[in-house]
Formats: structure tokens, sequence, C-alpha cells
């Protein structure tokens, strides 16, 4: 059984996901889906518990995201906006680059990408390591419309309104963001999206 590295706590897993893909790299009013509940402890919560908790959620995201792809309009430019660490990507289940994929949001973006529809994707993550994360993205499957990483400035905002913010910059390039799916509520509030989608983070346990 595959389970989360007991010391990773979200005020520190950020500094240690950077240094670990340093290291490897150098040789508006939205619906929100809630999470999926669970009865394990969010200490002990393992990798198998994750993904079906996860994959609850993306079963409600994609039936709404095939329908909503169906029904664009003429001249409309759909995006989704995602986030990273333990949305897109498993972060916390141990290091390896390229970091998997998080298959059940993968299923999801590749349907969507597939029919035309941009991939955006809104992180925390420092734009000193916004190439390997590009890459790492690329790599797995998702094709990036566009990588909102924070610089030195940014690391001083709040981090609900710097994403908030990214969203209102896509939307300004003419793209209607048909959903917006994060683990955070950081990466949900504020608006700009027609549907959010929550994943677990089991009380801020994952990042």
């Amino acid at each position: 059984m595959q389970t989360r590295r007991p010391w990773l706590r979200r005020a520190s897993v950020t500094a240690v996901s950077t240094a670990a893909l340093l290291a490897l790299a150098a040789p508006a009013d939205a619906t929100t889906a809630p999470a999926a509940t669970t009865t394990a402890a969010a200490a002990d919560v393992d990798y198998a518990t994750w993904q079906k908790d996860v994959q609850a959620v993306m079963d409600q995201a994609l039936p709404y995201l095939k329908q909503r792809i169906a029904a664009t309009k003429p001249g409309e430019k759909q995006a989704i906006v995602f986030d990273i660490d333990n949305t897109t990507l498993e972060t916390d289940f141990g290091f390896s680059y390229p970091q998997p994929a998080n298959k059940p949001v993968l299923e999801a973006a590749r349907y969507a990408q597939d029919r035309g529809v941009a991939l955006f994707f809104v992180t925390a993550r420092p734009d000193i390591i916004a190439p390997f994360t590009d890459y790492n993205l690329k790599q797995v499957g998702y094709q990036v419309s566009g990588l909102h990483v924070r610089n030195f400035i940014d690391l001083f905002k709040n981090v609900a309104e710097y994403k908030t913010a990214q969203r209102v910059a896509i939307e300004k390039k003419g793209y209607t963001i048909i959903a917006n799916i994060g683990n955070s509520t950081t990466d949900l509030s504020g608006g700009h999206a027609e549907k959010t989608y929550k994943l677990p983070d089991y009380d801020g346990q994952l990042s």
C-alpha cells in the first residue's frame, strides 16, 4: 500500500517539492461540487483512498464537461483552469521526476483537450521551477495552453487573490472558463469560472 509520506505537511511541501524537482532536473458565481468524504483520518490517508476520493469528484466533473463542451457556442473559446500539486500531478505520494499524472484528472483533461478546450495551470509554485513544471505536465499527457506561476512579488500576496487574478487574466484573453479544478479553497474562491470542483485535501494535509 502506497502511503503519503508522514512528514509532509502543507507548510513545508512546496519547498520540499521545489528542491526535489530542481535536484532531479539538474544532472464568477461558481457552483462547487464538494469533495468526496472519507472515513480515513487525514494523517493516515493512503494512495488508494486518495485515488478513490479523487475519482468520486471527477465522476461528477466529467459528465458536466462533456455536456458543456458539446454546447460550445460559435466563436467561444473554452478553457479549464487546474491547480497542479495533488490535482493534476501526484505530489505528496513519493518523489520522482517527472511526477506522475493524477489519473482521474488526466482523463478529464484529455477529453477536453482533444476537443479543443484550452488547459491553463495556475499554481503557487515559484517561477524558478516553471520550465521543469511545464515539461512535467507535457510529459505526462497534458497540453499546456498557459502556465501561471508566482514571481518574487507574488510570493508575498494572498494565494487566493493571486489565483483569482490569474483567472481574470485568462478571461481577458477571450476564454470562457468552464471549470476550475483544485484541491484547496484558495484554488477555487473568487469566482471567474462557471463550475468549480474541489478534490480532497483532508483538512490541508495535502498541498
